[in-house]
Order: structure tokens, then C-alpha cells, then sequence
């Protein structure tokens, strides 16, 4: 089924401010301090495009990449002995259905209201001012400085906001959790202390598992990761598939 393509504003601001960001840095920063015909202003300004041609990669793989929707014909087995654990309802202890799409959700499976059907594994968190030339004209350093400013507003901020979303995967990485069963298994830690029991993320399997549950089992490939090894987004390895095939 074919992506309907529509204006979106968060996408147009974010491609704007990288658009104005790489602009400024290439044609402004590294020609005004090394000079864009020199051999250091080369390779800064092939780093530099590098890291921002991964940057849009990434970010155009994220808008255009399919979520993944759950099979009309997937149906929950009770009695299967390969799935160990089953993910009921809060209330009741039914196995969680989805009233919108009207079908059974798979485990870390929730339904997304922006592409409206349910998700398989759903994720939802100066210097150089003083530095300018005496020599540069009045209006010419006035247009830098500018830029200089413009650019700082937008990295000052960016650079927190992204370096606190990269700690916060790092770490939903190395648990093996989506940002929905981070905030499930707060509340089901809590009820478990409340009866004197102890809670573990089924799915945590350590941390060099998790990461190559996530990221694939190619080290080489983690820069670049493929989704080859993921499966059919069903069914996942739990910290109790040991246990269970022990017992049986």
C-alpha cells in the first residue's frame, strides 16, 4: 500500500534548519576559517557533508521507511509453545485487542493514530564572534554575525535536545524497551514492589543481546543498521525462553 504524501510542517522546519545549518557551516564557517580551496577546508567541509548526508539519510529513512502493520489474519495461540509470555489488557486479563482496527495486537504491538492502524514494536523523547577579521568590512561582518547567530540558536539547542533523545535510545537500547513499555514497566515495577514481588523487562536479554536483537549481529553493520534480522515483527526472544524450554 502506497504512503500518501501530504505538508507537513514538523518535517518542513526540521529540513529547513538542516538546509540552513549545512549552508552556513560549508559557505560560511569553514571558507571564512580555513578557506574552501585549502586542503584543511576540503576535508572539513567532506566531514562535515558526510555527517549531514547521514543525518538526512536517516531522517528520510524514518519519514518514508513502512512501520509495519499487523497481518488481518494474526491471531494470538494460547497453546503456542514457542511464545512463553502473552501481553494481556491492564484491566480484565484479556489478550489485548485493538477496538480501531478490530483485530488482536502481537506483543509491543500499539496502535499509532498519526498512521492509524497498529505499530509492530512501537517507539514513541561563541567563540568565533570575537574572532573576525578588523579588515572585513562593517556590513559584510554584520551579515556573519548574523549568521553566526542564527546558526547558534538553532545549534544550541539541537545539539541538547539530540544528545538527550541519543542518551535516552542508548539506554531503551542496551533494556531492549520501546518508549511505551519504558513507561508500562514504571507502573509494573511499582505494582510489583507493592506485592512484594520483583519486576524484569521480559524482553531484556543483556545488554550485547539487546543490542544485537536491535542492531543485528554484525558489529560493522551497527553504523548502518538493516532489518533483516528482526523476523516477521510477531514474535520476540524473551528473557524466558531459556527457562521455559528447560522446564518442558
Amino acid at each position: 500500500m502506497k504512503r500518501g504524501f501530504s505538508f507537513s510542517l514538523p518535517v518542513t522546519v526540521v529540513v529547513s534548519a538542516i538546509a540552513f545549518i549545512y549552508f552556513c557551516t560549508v559557505f560560511i564557517f569553514i571558507d571564512r576559517w580555513f578557506g574552501l580551496i585549502t586542503s584543511a577546508g576540503i576535508m572539513n567541509a567532506v566531514a562535515f557533508t558526510g555527517v549531514a548526508f547521514m543525518c538526512v539519510s536517516n531522517y528520510g529513512f524514518a519519514i518514508f521507511a513502512d512501520p509495519g502493520r499487523v497481518p488481518s489474519s494474526f491471531m494470538p495461540d494460547i497453546e503456542d509453545s514457542k511464545v512463553p509470555i502473552h501481553e494481556i489488557k491492564r484491566k480484565g486479563g484479556d489478550l489485548r485487542y485493538c477496538q480501531k482496527c478490530s483485530h488482536f495486537k502481537p506483543p509491543r504491538a500499539h496502535h499509532c493514530r498519526v498512521c492509524k492502524r497498529c505499530i509492530l514494536r512501537m517507539v514513541l523523547l561563541v567563540g568565533s564572534l570575537t574572532n573576525d577579521s578588523q579588515n572585513d568590512e562593517q556590513q559584510s561582518a554584520d551579515s556573519y554575525r548574523i549568521a553566526y547567530v542564527i546558526s547558534g540558536l538553532l545549534l544550541v539547542p539541537l545539539s541538547v535536545a539530540l544528545s538527550v533523545l541519543l542518551g535516552w535510545h542508548v539506554y531503551l537500547i542496551l533494556q531492549n524497551k520501546t518508549t511505551i513499555e519504558y513507561h508500562e514497566g514504571v507502573r509494573a515495577m511499582w505494582l510489583a514492589e507493592k506485592g512484594g514481588n520483583v519486576y524484569k523487562h521480559p524482553y531484556d536479554l543483556g545488554a550485547y543481546e539487546n543490542i544485537t536483537t536491535i542492531l543485528g549481529p554484525n558489529i560493522f553493520c551497527w553504523i548502518c543498521p538493516t532489518w533483516r534480522h528482526i523476523g516477521n515483527g510477531l514474535r520476540f526472544r524473551t528473557a524466558y525462553d531459556g527457562i521455559y524450554a528447560s522446564s518442558t
